[in-house]
């Protein structure tokens, strides 16, 4: 079975880490981070009560057998725990456990914990060595690459946020046969948004893998080393694109707006956000909000006449190939515009919208110089109808 290895190489900024992407590595863990540390070095695996119950132990015995002692913190699972107080209790649990600079803390689960560790290893003792080793979709192709760490405010979704890249990513897509059906369809919507913005080839062979998929679970009946393959092949080409992206651009500077910015990542975002946060963070899946925030930028795209038409039609059919979105019919328009103000991504008293021009040509437009009728309507023509494969 293969094993892909992506590396990330920061300019000016003295940072260098690899992403490996195979199925089993989660058992030679151990072996991959002894070479991180120093003799008498501990870790603390931050993870969640359902992830650790299934993978927690296997790690621990691979750090183990390392000469890597460990000790363990469960967060409550789901998004609505990504916040300062979640951060705090981590932190709390690393000084009570006598952690040390020399030391390390690995993330293992989805895109909650691999923020909410990211962050508490960013500012415990200034700045703990952190590995992520996610278990979900969207956390191997998006969250865990990157250095982007955050938690949840009422002021907004990562207002509160460092810049912090992990020592090492290990990326075990055989952790993907355990997930609902769900948390897979979230995490390939997250793969459209960068399709999209990759080029017309990767978003075309994305839809023919999904049209191509089982109608029931993406892993029934996937357990073969052809099939781990495949999957590692998905994940390769995803975690290349954002390589790609986070190297040129690693820290979002404010002063970039051209097509390789990394501002063209909150493709969908800033529509996905605000319904995250006009629900509390407790309705929409990540990924499912980025869904509809994928459908309602490519509207704007479409209604301001910027983009084919027939690439917002090979788009939306792509969106739809994933899966049914949650119904969002019923959330006021009102509520999502207004937690639009307060997106992150705000710079010069106004929005910055990422739209298309065409697919893999990501196009950055403040929302100043758009209709505000443009965006109202193109929202409500995004959430008021259903979209199914």
């Amino acid at each position: 079975m293969s094993e892909k290895k992506v590396g990330i190489s920061i300019a000016g900024e003295e940072v260098e880490y690899e992403i490996a992407i195979g199925a089993g590595l989660l058992d030679a863990a151990g072996e991959r981070l002894s070479e991180l540390v120093t003799e008498g070095s501990r870790a603390a695996i931050v993870s969640n009560e359902k992830v650790f119950g299934l993978y927690g132990e296997r790690l621990a015995g691979s750090l183990s057998g390392a000469g890597i002692a460990s000790v363990k913190y469960l967060v409550p699972d789901g998004e609505e725990f990504k916040n300062l107080e979640t951060a705090e209790q981590i932190i709390s649990f690393l000084s009570g456990s006598g952690l040390k600079r020399h030391d390390l803390i690995v993330a293992l689960g989805g895109g909650v914990v691999g923020d909410v560790a990211g962050f508490a290893a960013s500012v415990y003792l200034r700045g703990l060595r952190c590995v992520q080793i996610p278990t979900t979709l969207l956390a191997m192709i998006d969250s865990s690459v990157g250095g982007k760490t955050g938690v949840n405010t009422r002021f907004g979704k990562n207002i509160v946020g460092t810049f912090h890249h992990p020592s090492t990513v290990l990326v075990d897509v055989s952790t993907l046969a355990t997930l609902e059906r769900r948390e897979i369809e979230a995490g390939l919507y997250e793969a459209v948004k960068q399709a999209s913005l990759s080029c017309r080839n990767d978003l075309e062979s994305l839809h023919s893998f999904l049209t191509g998929r089982s109608s029931g679970n993406l892993f029934d009946g996937i357990r073969g080393e052809a099939a781990f393959d495949q999957l590692i092949g998905l994940v390769e080409k995803q975690v290349i694109f954002k390589a790609g992206v986070v190297s040129e651009d690693a820290r979002e500077s404010s002063e970039r707006s051209d097509s390789r910015s990394r501002k063209i990542l909150n493709f969908g975002h800033t529509t996905g956000h605000a319904l995250e946060r006009a629900t509390n963070f407790r309705y929409f899946k990540h990924g499912e909000a980025v869904g509809y925030g994928i459908l309602a930028a490519a509207e704007i795209s479409k209604r301001l006449e910027i983009c084919p038409s027939d690439s917002i039609d090979l788009l939306n059919d792509v969106v739809r190939s994933v899966g049914v979105l949650p119904p969002a019919d019923g959330i006021s328009i009102q509520d999502v515009l207004k937690s639009i103000e307060h997106d992150k991504k705000a710079g010069s008293n106004s929005v910055q919208w990422v739209l298309l021009e065409d697919i893999g040509k990501p196009k950055i437009l403040s929302g100043s110089g758009i209709p505000p009728n443009v965006i109202k309507e193109s929202i409500e023509h995004a959430i008021s109808r259903p979209h199914s494969s």
